[in-house]
């Protein structure tokens, strides 16, 4: 039973946790009417929690540095966003219909996963900084064109004017979120246990072995790349129906780097602790911007980067190990969960000697006498003789 809550909590508990959270919100929002700026909240960490765990396949489980992630996001959001304005054009904008979205998700996924795939194929051949840098320009040139297009195609600078849902009904589309994310958990993750997943992380952990073994490394590397694509670009239509319109600059090296900041406070390769980190980093960046408005928005960088900072030292300062290991959220709940040790409690031992039936009386004590003679040789050999008895 142990071993099998074990075995639950380890695959399962953030689907678990995560329907929890979408049951509790549906209810909240059926209930009582919801502000907007709480409903928009939940849509941002909902895109956030999508581009993290996306990423975490290309950064903490492959070992590949990313830096473009948002220009497939932003590849999403465009393309998904226009082929949705197109199929309901001439209405008021308001995309109710649930296949329009459904069909504008998987144009938008599939357009970037045909990017990731053509940019994939030809920087994954590289490593580390040089990768970075591929995928970095990548977005750039992303963004620069979607600025310059023109008003008729995307907007141009002043952005694409997306569908949404109306007001009344933003909640619709938390819920489709929270559905996409375990959408992405059940894909990556089922993908991490497969025997393409130890692959992955075989060639993250040493691409020379994993080379010596028969893995193909440029195969999985470009399948890696174009799944992460292909959720940067569902999380980017998702996007595009909370917030419209759409801009280029959103989609900046910025938002490249806090994803990739949420991934790396979260714990390299670690699904659940880039959960956790897009909902905090989202959640913290919401109120910094609420709190410092007018000319104390100037203040709201700092204190990101002061408490990423004091983050980050407290994951990594070897001063604070101990305190770590002590007071970390698994103690804790074992803790809560784990009854205290009671020396009262403990019974007998049911195996202990004088119970275990056995057919020699364990009152008897067998020995062995051992008997020298001298044998008539002229050396000072013995003959050892054994003569058995009890006593």
């Amino acid at each position: 039973m142990k071993k099998s809550f074990k075995s639950f909590a380890k695959h399962y508990m953030n689907y678990a946790v995560i329907a929890a959270v979408m049951l509790i919100f549906t209810i909240l929002a059926l209930a009582t009417p919801m502000k907007a700026s709480t409903s928009l909240l939940f849509q941002k960490i909902t895109v956030a929690v999508i581009m993290a765990v996306s990423l975490s396949l290309v950064v903490g489980f492959l070992g590949e540095l990313s830096l473009g992630h948002a220009g497939f996001m932003s590849i999403g959001a465009y393309l998904g966003g226009k082929i949705a304005l197109v199929i309901i054009e001439g209405g008021d904008l308001e995309a109710s219909n649930i296949l329009v979205f459904v069909l504008a998700l998987v144009i938008g996924a599939a357009c970037a996963a045909l990017c990731g795939f053509i940019v994939g194929f030809a920087a994954l051949r590289l490593r580390g900084d040089y990768l970075a840098i591929v995928t970095l320009a990548f977005g750039e040139i992303v963004r620069v064109i979607f600025t310059n297009t023109s008003s008729e195609s995307f907007g141009g600078a002043l952005g694409l004017k997306s569908p949404s849902f109306s007001m009344k009904k933003t909640y619709i589309l938390v819920i489709i979120g929270f559905v996409l994310i375990l959408f992405t958990l059940f894909v990556i993750q089922n993908l991490l246990r497969s025997k393409a997943g130890r692959a992955i992380t075989a060639i993250r952990d040493n691409e020379i072995a994993a080379k010596a073994t028969g893995i193909n490394v440029t195969k999985h590397k470009l399948m890696v790349f174009v799944i992460s694509a292909a959720f940067a670009g569902v999380a980017g239509v998702l996007f595009s129906y909370a917030n419209s319109p759409i801009k280029a600059d959103t989609f900046d090296f910025n938002y490249s780097i806090e994803i990739l900041v949420m991934v790396v406070l979260g714990g390299m390769g670690s699904i659940n602790g880039s959960i956790i980190s897009a909902t905090l980093i989202t959640i913290l960046n919401d109120k910094l911007t609420v709190y410092l408005s007018g000319d104390n928005a100037v203040f709201k960088d700092l204190f990101y980067a002061l408490i990423l900072i004091l983050i980050i030292i407290y994951n990594n300062a070897p001063a604070l190990k101990g305190f770590r290991e002590k007071y970390n959220l698994r103690n804790l709940v074992n803790k809560i969960i784990k009854p205290k040790h009671d020396p009262s409690a403990v019974r007998d031992d049911a195996a202990r000697w004088d119970v275990v039936p056995t057919k020699i009386e364990m009152n008897e004590v067998l020995s062995t006498d051992l008997v020298i003679d001298k044998v008539g040789r002229g050396d000072d050999s013995a003959d050892i003789r054994e003569r058995g008895g009890n006593k």
